[in-house]
């Protein structure tokens, strides 16, 4: 019935894969910021974009501002860039977020879907809607004839990459002691606080963690990409539907489901192009119909 060359069916199982990591990346960050914050962060979009624009900034803009010795390479960004947005999170934590903990989860939802459209606002008005170009740095450039298909080296890099920061990120979680502290803290923080735990202090570094991952995938997704305003709220409710599909505050179904969804709509758009925008949110209302805590989520 479908005549596909096995050369298109893999390169196009490859640009899913690589949908995926990003979803499951972003939704795994979204899931952790819920999970212990309650807090369904509408900002996690362009937190994303303005790291991807962190790194094209200080490649390309910064040196000819302050000259070709501040030029920040690709290495340099996956460490700052992160970190910056990471500290605007913290920020917005400390100044904002935490005023509303103990409020209905949409108060929360309208903050930062607000902070999402200012940050949109700002770049908008200084770099217009046109997309910039980001080039992989020069070591994962070109890529490798694997006989059946071309496999691009950065691409390759960015799938690498993304599911072992999502592994390590799964496991600093769930098997470890500080991943049962946080854990605990979701439940019972009081009870937490009378151990002599900073619980204040820790939901903030966690939703800074949970941002800093927003800004990985975005500095590794510039390249790929076109760097612009838009681009993380073109991938926002995409990675809503994971989230909700996985389980909302699953680590774990954040990355299965990410992962998985990026594929069926890579095979999808070969197969079937008309139906590869709407199918995960098909998949979303079936998971919502048959199990509505997510396939990994836990049942109240």
């Amino acid at each position: 019935m479908f005549d596909i060359p096995m050369q298109s069916l893999l390169a196009q199982l490859l640009v899913g894969l690589i949908n995926g990591c990003f979803y499951a990346m972003l939704s795994m960050g979204l899931a952790i910021i819920f999970g212990l914050l309650n807090i369904i962060n509408f900002a996690h979009g362009a937190q994303f974009m303005v790291a991807a624009f962190l790194a094209w900034i200080g490649f390309s803009q910064l040196p000819l501002l302050l000259g070709p010795e501040f030029k920040i390479n690709f290495w340099a960004a996956l460490i700052l860039a992160p970190l910056i947005v990471g500290a605007l999170g913290v920020l917005l934590e400390k100044t904002l977020l935490k005023r509303l903990y103990h409020l209905d989860h949409l108060y929360g939802l309208l903050l930062t879907f607000g902070v999402a459209l200012v940050l949109e606002g700002v770049f908008r008005h200084f770099y217009g809607i046109s997309g910039a170009s980001y080039d992989p740095p020069a070591l994962l450039q070109g890529g490798i004839d694997l006989g059946f298909m071309y496999l691009p080296i950065y691409r390759g890099f960015v799938v690498f990459a993304s599911v072992l920061i999502c592994a390590v990120t799964w496991y600093l979680f769930e098997k470890t002691r500080l991943g049962a502290l946080l854990r605990a803290g979701t439940e019972n923080p009081k009870l937490l606080q009378s151990f002599g735990v900073n619980i204040p202090l820790m939901i903030t570094l966690t939703y800074g963690f949970g941002v800093g991952l927003a800004g990985i995938a975005g500095v590794m997704a510039a390249p790929i990409m076109q760097v612009n305003p838009l681009m993380g709220a073109s991938l926002l409710n995409i990675v809503f539907a994971v989230v909700v599909i996985g389980g909302l505050g699953s680590i774990l179904g954040a990355i299965i489901s990410g992962l998985a969804l990026g594929l069926l709509e890579g095979l999808t758009k070969l197969f079937y192009p008309e139906a590869s925008t709407v199918v995960v949110f098909v998949i979303m209302a079936l998971v919502l119909l048959t199990r509505p805590a997510g396939l990994f989520g836990k049942e109240n």
